[in-house]
């Protein structure tokens, strides 16, 4: 009996000691911390995206200051370039891009198609990345599947430009003043047959207009043309009243030098909407999985969110940052000016409305403009 007591009692007076160094045990590391450890082993990651002097100075400045042990390479070309040379590399064995960033039509067509993607959404780590509650619209997805092309921009894309001293405020205010007689000759539209806005403008006016809108605006002996600035100026110098799928950048230096364009803010119709280039893709099998994880998440935290609205000026959907500044580039944020079932009803972008509407547009296009 006394011996139980005297290990009872020694028990008792160990027992503090025991529970100190139970607390002061270490922590088991956690998924994001054993994620960027592995990520530092593998020393570098690779991404695709578009060409932007901007963007590239912000992701390295940004990504690297974060995380200097992990070499950032950015692939910088435009959409199709950068995922033909993707999908040569995949078919030839050789995994070097790890992410991809860019406008969903050659994701679509490219890269979903041949079945070279991984779901996003595991690449997911941090709170604030993967939280819903954090994200305008939730998370939105481009696929039908709604898990390998991550949209984080979403916005409304003002394509109507015009000289203001050739039209009055108000003459135009739907899509279908663009059929009045007085336009005749004096439109400019940027070339429906190749990708990029030109494309996306005609998809959505097909998708809410029908294809005897097209036929009749085609027949208004518009300006057709691939050089943004030749269409811009055309508009800026009077040789055209309008413009359309000409942005704020082609206009801006026309703006600076103080001639009269203008931007049609409003539509009774409205403008389309969509993510712009503000996508983002997991290459399969990629090289460097978890510097990609690492990347995936810094872009899509508040930091790198920032710097990308930034550089592209294209707002993003998370609700911490400032994107309405973004109209005055003729890209108001859908968070800011729609509500999410708003935005389903105008969004160009989606593998849905390439499939059933941009393809058609494009045949389209190319019978009226031959």
């Amino acid at each position: 009996m006394s011996c139980c007591r005297i290990f009872l009692a020694g028990y008792l007076l160990l027992w503090p000691a025991l529970l100190v160094a139970q607390t002061n045990k270490p922590a088991a590391p956690s998924e994001w911390e054993r994620t960027v450890d592995l990520a530092k082993k593998e020393a570098r990651v690779v991404v695709s995206v578009p060409t932007s002097a901007e963007l590239r100075k912000e992701f390295d400045g940004g990504f690297q200051k974060a995380f200097p042990a992990i070499e950032l390479e950015l692939n910088v070309a435009r959409g199709a370039g950068n995922i033909n040379k993707i999908v040569e590399e995949q078919s030839a064995g050789v995994r070097n891009v790890d992410l991809h960033i860019g406008g969903t039509t050659s994701i679509v067509t490219g890269l979903l198609a041949q079945n070279l993607l991984d779901p996003v959404m595991p690449t997911m780590l941090l709170a604030e990345v993967k939280d819903p509650k954090q994200w305008w619209g939730g998370h939105i997805w481009a696929d039908n599947a709604k898990k390998y092309i991550y949209s984080f921009n979403a916005y409304i894309t003002e394509t109507i430009w015009y000289n203001s001293t050739l039209v009055k405020p108000g003459e135009i205010s739907s899509w279908d003043s663009l059929l009045d007689p007085k336009w005749k000759g004096k439109i400019a539209i940027l070339d429906p047959r190749t990708p990029g806005s030109g494309e996306s403008n005609w998809a959505f006016l097909l998708k809410i207009k029908g294809e005897p809108f097209l036929a009749r605006l085609a027949a208004q002996e518009m300006m057709v043309g691939r050089n943004l600035r030749q269409l811009g100026e055309a508009v800026a110098r009077g040789k055209s009243a309008v413009s359309i799928g000409v942005s704020y950048y082609t206009y801006l230096p026309f703006i600076k030098a103080g001639l009269p364009v203008k931007s049609i803010s409003t539509l009774k119709e409205g403008y389309y909407a969509g993510s712009g280039s503000g996508n983002l893709v997991v290459l399969k099998n990629a090289a460097h999985p978890n510097a990609a994880k690492v990347f995936v998440n810094w872009l899509l935290s508040k930091e790198g969110q920032s710097a990308a609205t930034k550089a592209l000026g294209q707002p993003t959907r998370r609700f911490d940052i400032d994107t309405k500044w973004t109209k005055e580039y003729g890209h108001p944020a859908a968070k800011d000016f729609l509500t999410p079932e708003k935005f389903d009803e105008l969004e160009n972008s989606s593998e849905e409305v390439i499939v059933n509407y941009r393809k058609p547009a494009m045949a389209l296009a190319e019978k009226l403009f031959r």
